[in-house]
């Protein structure tokens, strides 16, 4: 357990450097459990480029247990006008293809629709920190900007941070129990606790400009926040396409287009980022309001091991890649929502300290593998670039060569129409990448896998599809039940929020028995089945993969960690195999020799 120094040995229970996705996320939601937490930014205030955008489905979910889906609803671009993405000459020119993106397609909403409560929608990251700090501040999280972390000591109790306030220059220190690192990918915070970070950084370099106008006549009618333009002007890089972003239904965007880094920063001035814009747009007469620009380059490095002794980094801190997939700032919020209820746990009593290790054992696969998505989703582009080549006779590259080439009504023509075909739909394990997004596992000691879970097989492709299961380690699946009002309720709603939950059905009264004795204040009971809880359509019995009378322990975040499939019908027998489970899970045994049944008195007198 958490060692027993009194609360006010400490300034704050949690101290997270960074206000971004992560550090915001990790704020509200230790807010959310009661836990002290301060957060700071060494700026005057969050974010000011519109940077990470798509919301995915989990992340949707994490923004639902929290309480905050329907705020970022309304800020938020919806899900049926995000999707209708061109692959075009020119926003006014020939169309080359579409693809129906993030699962809007009619071949695809239901997979989605299906997989989980909420939706996919886009909201700039401008609007996303202010929501998430705002909701940390409300419910007693403390927000300080203007401050800069300027290093840590941590000892077998705590952790001392030292800072300056940048305003008075008056520097001073705080003195807390654990400390996040969410300070970007130029991590101090990483830097000073010797994170292994491998792979490369700057291996390709784009330019982003954002500007205003209104292209409402090219793209109401075919709504999408991402285009992808094949055009001469734009073709240098891997992926070689030009890129034209809505940030603001349709008069807010930002185009961009690969540069040779080797070469040097490209040139950005107003007369030639105004012309590549109207290039890219297709109207030379478009009148163009640019308000900045900026250079990136594209990263492809994740860590080792997210974390050392009381201090966590996660984020862009621990994971480094493009934006393409969209996967960025939707993993920083899943890490921040791993690593909080542990903390909250032990801070509490509930667990013992070595919960705290599973964090990083389980979230530092998960930044390998999409970092190694993300830049493949970059180098995906090459098939389809490929069959749009734009040398002319005259070795000059043209719009029209490449068109004349891709219409040519000859046996040529159609196999290169063929490979347009084949191509963009490689481009669905980025744009349609359900499984990616909802098919992690989790193994670490906070999974109590069971010796009849054997090794899980993919009945489709795991980067597009998700696979729907209970089994431990997995994400609790999504199902619509019927509660109390008889409005639909999800599984998901159900579950989380910070306890957790004990699944069983109507002939499991023994397991709903076993945690009554236990009294956890940690635990709920679901009996599906009972008012509250109803299975009308049957959903969950179709896909909760145990027998009526077996039980589903669901951890805060969501995922599975212990299942018993087989009827269990004595309540002692239940009440053993969940303590056990609960005391696995929590790391109780390895600590203290206590057991979950023992943390309902220390919760009270520790």
């Amino acid at each position: 357990m958490d060692e027993a120094t009194p609360a006010n040995a400490y300034d704050t229970d949690v101290f997270i450097v960074g206000t971004g996705p992560t550090g915001a996320t990790a704020a509200l939601a230790l807010a959310t459990y009661g836990v002290r937490a301060m957060m700071v930014s060494q700026w005057s205030w969050l974010a000011n480029t519109p940077r990470a955008h798509i919301t995915n489905l989990r992340a949707a979910e994490v923004l639902r247990d929290l309480g905050l889906e329907e705020e970022i609803k309304l800020y938020a671009v919806p899900w049926d006008q995000i999707g209708d993405t061109l692959f075009t000459t020119s926003l006014a020119g020939p169309e080359i293809a579409r693809l129906r993106t993030w699962g809007t397609g009619d071949d695809r909403s239901g997979d989605y629709l299906q997989a989980s409560p909420c939706t996919m929608v886009d909201i700039p990251q401008t609007y996303m920190e202010p929501l998430l700090v705002k909701n940390a501040a409300e419910r007693g999280a403390k927000v300080a900007f203007s401050t800069r972390y300027l290093g840590h000591e941590q000892d077998e109790h705590g952790v001392t941070v030292h800072l300056l306030d940048r305003t008075s220059g008056h520097e001073y220190s705080i003195r807390a129990r654990y400390l996040i690192g969410a300070d970007g990918a130029k991590s101090a915070v990483a830097e000073n606790i010797g994170l292994e970070l491998v792979g490369h950084t700057a291996r390709a370099g784009t330019a982003y400009v954002r500007f205003k106008a209104d292209l409402s006549k090219y793209v109401a009618h075919r709504p999408s926040i991402l285009h992808w333009i094949m055009n001469p002007a734009a073709n240098f890089g891997e992926i070689g396409m030009g890129l034209l972003r809505c940030v603001r239904p349709w008069n807010e965007w930002i185009a961009g287009w690969g540069f040779d880094k080797d070469a040097g920063e490209p040139d950005l001035s107003l007369e030639r980022v105004t012309n590549q814009i109207r290039t890219l747009v297709g109207d030379p007469d478009l009148e163009v309001e640019v308000e900045g620009s900026s250079v990136w380059y594209v990263n492809q490095q994740y860590a080792l091991s997210m974390s050392d002794g009381r201090v966590f980094c996660g984020g862009d801190a621990t994971h480094r890649h493009p934006p393409t997939s969209g996967l960025g700032s939707n993993t920083c919020m899943q890490d921040a929502f791993n690593l909080a209820w542990k903390l909250a746990y032990v801070i509490k009593g509930y667990a013992g300290p070595e919960l705290l290790e599973t964090y990083s054992d389980e979230r530092a696969p998960v930044g390998q593998q999409i970092v190694a998505r993300a830049n493949q989703s970059r180098l995906d582009y090459g098939p389809l670039r490929e069959c749009f080549d734009t040398q002319g006779p005259d070795g000059i590259a043209s719009v029209e060569a490449g068109l004349a080439r891709l219409r040519a009504t000859t046996p040529e023509g159609a196999r290169l129409r063929a490979r347009v075909v084949e191509a963009l739909d490689k481009k669905s394990d980025e744009f349609n990448a359900l499984g990616v997004e909802l098919n992690q596992r989790y193994t670490s000691t906070a999974v109590a896998v069971g010796p009849d879970t054997g090794a899980e097989v993919f009945a489709r492709d795991p980067l597009r599809y998700v696979q729907a299961t209970t089994r431990p380690g997995a994400k609790l699946p999504h199902a619509w039940l019927v509660g109390a009002n008889q409005h639909r309720t999800s599984t998901l709603d159900i579950t989380g929020h910070g306890k957790f939950s004990l699944i069983t059905g109507l002939s499991g009264q023994a397991w709903k028995q076993a945690a009554i004795r236990l009294n956890l204040p940690y635990l709920r009971t679901i009996v599906v089945g009972e008012p509250g809880y109803e299975d009308p359509y049957a959903y969950w019995a179709r896909i909760r993969e145990i027998e009526e009378a077996g039980a589903l322990l669901v951890r805060p975040d969501g995922y599975v960690a212990w299942r018993h499939t087989r009827d269990v019908w004595n309540s002692e027998t239940a009440e053993t195999l969940l303590n056990e489970a609960l005391s696995t899970v929590l790391s109780l045994q390895e600590d203290t020799g206590m057991t979950a049944e023992d943390t309902t008195i220390h919760a009270v007198t520790g």
